[in-house]
């Protein structure tokens, strides 16, 4: 296991059970900005982040106390936890794997051994006007990978520095950026960590079935995802947006002078790819932030640290939070003709 990265990570009390978590060392580092969070999110010591793993625990764990240190509020059920029944299940091939259930009714009805409690990690920052902060602006991005897999040049644990460490770090550091800020936005802006998105949408399809404010008082959803390098297309500090045609959405950030672009490979369907796409379908105009591009690391062991390009996250990031800030004060994106899936 080649990774370079040393950076702590404190198992503090879990969502859930938290084997093999030893005790945290008398005094850390207070972390602070992208690359310590990447840094933290992608170490070795998470183990690849994969749903239903003591890494994943470890990785909501210090989403929830970031979240807590920003002083943003916890709307989950569970303080910032919003707790996601699971299931385990056999494959026809013997491989282990989880569904999101539809309630904790059908969670009691489970033997033990098959029962898992996951979590997504979901704060608020409530918006400044008397009228507007009762609309909703959800910040996405998830925090699951693919855990440990098959070596590959001695390396067993995928580290999904890009993907999507570099995601939920910017999530944190836009929450960090909003309330320092001396107004808060107009409307209220969710930031929401899920799990599961690996295994298809899990955490996600339990905040629609459960959301912690109304889905239908949700403006827009802005899902960041894959921002670790700049992708060649469109160049250094750049994002691009997914399915920027559907919505008014691209227009808006364009107009303020933003540099997010449409997403320069629409034939690769990356629209349908992410957490957006189950707001989406649910009318919320929803897309992805990302500047992934289709590097060779994805879903590998090489998706390390080392290969961030931080000043770029940094640019992504003041971008990002630009961007929420726009949407949580300017006339709500709507959809265009035949646009919404």
């Amino acid at each position: 296991m080649r990774s370079r990265v040393t950076a702590f990570v404190v198992c503090l009390a879990a969502p859930h059970s938290l084997a093999g978590c030893g005790e945290p060392p008398a005094k850390v580092p207070e972390p602070s900005g992208p690359l310590a969070y990447v840094q933290i999110l992608a170490a070795d010591s998470m183990e690849g982040r994969r749903t239903g793993t003591s890494g994943a625990a470890r990785a909501a764990r210090f989403i929830e106390e970031r979240f807590r240190a920003v002083g943003l509020e916890a709307v989950g059920d569970s303080g910032f936890f919003q707790r996601v029944p699971m299931s385990r299940y056999e494959t026809s091939r013997g491989r282990v794997r989880l569904r999101v259930l539809d309630s904790w009714a059908a969670f009691d009805s489970l033997p033990a051994e098959e029962r898992l409690v996951e979590v997504n990690v979901v704060g608020l920052l409530r918006g400044s006007d008397p009228v507007l902060r009762d609309e909703y602006v959800l910040v996405t991005a998830h925090y699951d990978h693919v855990g440990i897999g098959r070596p590959v040049d001695g390396d067993s644990i995928y580290n999904g520095a890009d993907d999507n460490a570099s995601g939920t770090a910017a999530l944190i550091r836009i929450a960090e950026i909003l309330a320092a800020s001396e107004s808060a936005p107009a409307r209220s802006v969710v930031f929401a960590a899920m799990t599961g998105e690996e295994l298809g949408l899990l955490g996600t399809r339990w905040y629609i079935s459960d959301p912690s404010v109304p889905l239908e008082r949700t403006i827009a959803n802005l899902n960041i995802e894959m921002i670790a390098r700049p992708d060649s297309a469109i160049g250094f500090g750049r994002a691009w947006l997914t399915g920027s045609e559907r919505t008014t959405m691209g227009e808006m950030l364009a107009t303020a002078g933003l540099p997010i672009e449409p997403d320069p490979r629409p034939e690769q369907s990356y629209y349908g790819r992410s957490d957006n796409i189950a707001f989406a379908k649910l009318g919320i105009p929803a897309h992805t932030l990302s500047s992934f591009g289709q590097h060779a690391d994805y879903h590998t062991p090489y998706d390390e640290v080392e290969r961030v390009d931080f000043e770029h996250v940094e640019q992504i990031v003041r971008t990002a939070a630009q961007a929420v800030r726009l949407l949580a004060e300017a006339d709500p994106p709507r959809w265009k003709a035949g646009g919404q899936p």
